[in-house]
């Protein structure tokens, strides 16, 4: 059921990478000049071969209408394949669990249940951040212990998640005190780098997913829309 994740991804790259790239790519080397940016090619691409039909030969003309065409037809997919993870999220309990926490939407709630199904494979929160990549390195010297950088081992994908997410909640900092975690997470921006305190603030993130979907419970603070992002 939560192969749609995945598909999602994947489809979205090839959309954009691919044939895009190869439409903007074809033009440029008629010497045809496009603004940056795929809604301005979207929005100009009819035009461009309207206008510049003498300057674009038959055979190039009818590449870049089957690369424009298998562009629109991904786009459609991807719109499809998101409302499919959307309705997943909001049906599958596990899921709907994860996203009453703030910043967590259908995207990292599917991910991440499609990747560790009630989380048993752990023993607790922080195994899982672990796993995902989001765990400080540690070394001991002179009798303290000091955290190095992030391991990034584990799954890419769900740590790219939880960092973004982690990176909309800093943005709205007037909301941090509708949240249990508000009070934390201002300390720890007062003392630590602000792409430190998100990587922080992911981990924590990290492990109260795991927590709310490995006991079935429900993040203990009001929803907030507007982080609804992920």
């Amino acid at each position: 059921m939560f192969l749609v994740v995945r598909v999602g991804k994947d489809v979205q790259k090839i959309g954009i990478a691919g044939d895009a790239t190869d439409i903007l790519w074809l033009l440029i080397e008629q010497g045809i000049a496009v603004r940056s940016g795929l809604r301005a090619l979207r929005n100009s691409f009819e035009t461009i071969l309207e206008q510049r039909r003498d300057e674009i030969s038959p055979r190039t003309r009818s590449i870049l209408v089957g690369l424009y065409g298998d562009w629109l037809w991904l786009d459609d997919r991807i719109a499809a394949v998101s409302k499919e993870i959307e309705k997943i999220s909001r049906t599958e309990e596990n899921c709907a669990n994860i996203t009453s926490i703030p910043g967590i939407g259908p995207m990292i709630s599917t991910a991440m249940v499609a990747a560790i199904g009630q989380g048993e494979a752990f023993d607790r929160g922080r195994d899982f951040a672990a796993w995902v990549g989001l765990v400080p390195r540690q070394f001991s010297t002179g009798g303290r212990t000091i955290l190095g950088r992030i391991t990034k081992r584990g799954s890419r994908y769900l740590r790219m998640l939880f960092v973004q997410a982690a990176k909309v909640i800093m943005m709205r900092p007037h909301r941090w005190q509708a949240f249990s975690l508000g009070a934390w997470l201002e300390r720890a921006v007062s003392r630590m780098p602000r792409n430190k305190a998100a990587v922080a603030l992911a981990n924590k993130l990290a492990r109260t997913a795991w927590t709310i979907l490995r006991h079935g419970t429900r993040f203990d603070a009001p929803r907030d829309e507007t982080m609804e992002a992920i």
